[in-house]
């Protein structure tokens, strides 16, 4: 069936099913409803672009209005279908547009993880937060083929236990150390000396070194200074269009903490907030990777 495919991130590692999604509003449905995180809505979102391209231009307007704001801290989406737009009408051919934004990537992505992997020192252990994926796997993966020997340490992620799900998994398949912990853990092997970098992918960078990320990055970047520990951020580049006042912080549905993997863990009557992002001041923040150097 013609469709937009995506890989339905919640079921993995156990199960790997596809959503199949019929239009640009589905797909934006799905960025919501949590079925790809990370680097995957753009992807997800950049495809659906094409999709309504390819079977009723006249839609096109009103397939970035909603594909951008399925995810409003995800600004690298929005300024990249918008980006995509402009080249359109100015002429350039939509497939051609969107080739070359994937290809930009890709090589976005290999200058980063070059830069990460140089802060990596041997005999590092390195804790990160959620599903950081391809900045971050990368330079995992270069550490480790340079003969540098790590460690990383990987909370679960509660509620939707990325962690556990995804970034464990993908570490071990490529041969690298690493140990599962839960969200609250952190902290001690900071403070026995197993952790000496602390390292995530963020969603959202400012010109003023606040970055916003996953909920719980702001508690363990609190315990890294404390213990002198540097905090790196990876991110594809700032946003300049607006500062820390303007940052809007998503509240997810409550029910979902009262639950791991589908299995009630809390009363029906309980009372549950999820914001899922946190802002990191920039005193935390040792520096932010991009494909330009650490700022």
């Amino acid at each position: 069936m013609e469709g937009v495919y995506i890989t339905d991130r919640r079921a993995l590692p156990f199960n790997h099913e596809e959503v199949l999604c019929r239009n640009f509003s589905e797909v934006a449905l799905a960025i919501k409803e949590m079925v790809t995180q990370g680097g995957g809505p753009l992807e997800a979102a950049l495809n659906a672009l094409l999709f309504t391209y390819r079977h009723d231009e006249s839609e096109l307007s009103e397939a970035v209005l909603s594909l951008s704001s399925a995810r409003p801290t995800n600004t690298t989406m929005k300024r990249e279908l918008e980006s995509v737009m402009e080249r359109y009408r100015a002429g350039e051919n939509m497939e051609d547009v969107v080739s070359s934004v994937f290809r930009r990537y890709d090589e976005i992505y290999d200058r980063i993880s070059d830069i990460g992997e140089s802060l990596i020192e041997d005999g590092d252990g390195i804790l990160t937060t959620c599903f950081p994926e391809h900045t971050f796997m990368l330079s995992m993966k270069k550490a480790v083929l340079g003969g540098k020997h790590i460690t990383v340490y990987v909370p679960e992620t509660r509620p939707y236990l990325q962690g556990a799900h995804l970034t464990e998994p993908c570490l071990r398949e490529m041969g690298i150390e690493c140990f599962l912990i839960t969200d609250g853990m952190p902290g001690h092997f900071m403070r026995c000396g197993k952790i000496t970098k602390y390292m995530s992918a963020v969603d959202l960078a400012l010109p003023s070194r606040h970055v916003v990320n996953k909920t719980g990055t702001l508690g363990n970047a609190i315990v890294a200074k404390y213990y002198g520990i540097p905090y790196y951020a990876f991110s594809i580049g700032l946003d300049e269009s607006m500062n820390a006042d303007e940052i809007v912080i998503e509240y997810r549905d409550g029910e979902s903490l009262k639950r791991i993997s589908g299995v009630r863990t809390a009363d029906e009557k309980a009372a549950a907030l999820y914001p899922c992002f946190d802002i990191i001041d920039p005193e935390l923040v040792t520096g932010i990777i991009t494909e330009g150097g650490v700022i």
